[in-house]
């Protein structure tokens, strides 16, 4: 006889393997990738060691569902926002933007994901998350070169360059050190979007009221008029 896990079984199953990676999202964010170990995180979810190596082998394991769950989720969170744009313009900027402000929201968190250190493996994971974000920002790209919106150009290198600055400016070792501060960080997403408009060749005015119209939403302290739609 062929057991058969019931609708309710698989739901618990679910729980405590959200739960797992809920409370490793929670250690990373507080203290980096260092923090990210079995029996600390077992603790954290509430259950034993023995369970955290049911749902995940080993610590490489662990730590590249994490970076794959973190990374997920901010995909979703900015096809969501780029497909509420009005335009492919606007898309691409509300795109940028929610790059901007996940990562600026938890910087370590997201310097965890991208690139510090760990004693184990998990260069796959990097990986995928980092073409799966890039993927994005390029079909977002493609759009508004269609639309005549923006010059022909090399699409996935523009992609790939918007990426690197947003990682680089914001959370890699050379992001200013008091980014934390809300009027810091509501003016560091406006610059980076601002450039990355320019730099795929969105005029400068145009460019400036799609950064009002994308920040916006997410950065309501700033009162602001004038936003153009894309």
């Amino acid at each position: 006889m062929v057991y058969r896990r019931t609708h309710q079984v698989v739901k618990r199953l679910a729980a405590r393997r959200n739960a797992i990676l809920a409370a490793a999202r929670d250690a990373a964010a507080e203290g980096g990738m260092s923090a990210v170990q079995i029996a600390p995180v077992a603790a954290r979810a509430n259950v034993a060691a023995g369970t955290v190596y049911r749902y995940f082998p080993s610590k490489a394991d662990l730590i590249s569902e994490l970076i794959a769950d973190v990374s997920r989720a901010e995909l979703t969170a900015i096809r969501r926002a780029a497909d509420a744009a009005p335009g492919p313009s606007s898309a691409l900027a509300a795109a940028v933007t929610t790059i901007a402000v996940h990562v600026v929201s938890n910087r370590k968190l997201a310097w965890g994901i991208l690139a510090e250190p760990v004693d184990v493996d998990v260069t796959a994971s990097r990986l995928a998350s980092r073409r799966e974000i890039s993927a994005e920002v390029e079909t977002r790209i493609e759009a508004a070169v269609r639309a005549g919106h923006l010059p022909a150009q090399d699409i996935p290198l523009a992609a790939t360059a918007l990426i690197g600055a947003l990682h680089e400016s914001l959370v890699g070792p050379l992001a200013p050190p008091d980014i934390e501060d809300p009027v810091k960080l509501r003016d560091s997403v406006q610059a980076i979007t601002l450039f990355a408009l320019r730099a795929v060749g969105v005029l400068d005015a145009r460019a400036r009221g799609l950064v009002v119209q994308a920040v916006m939403p997410v950065m309501p302290a700033r009162r602001e008029q004038g936003a153009l739609a894309g």
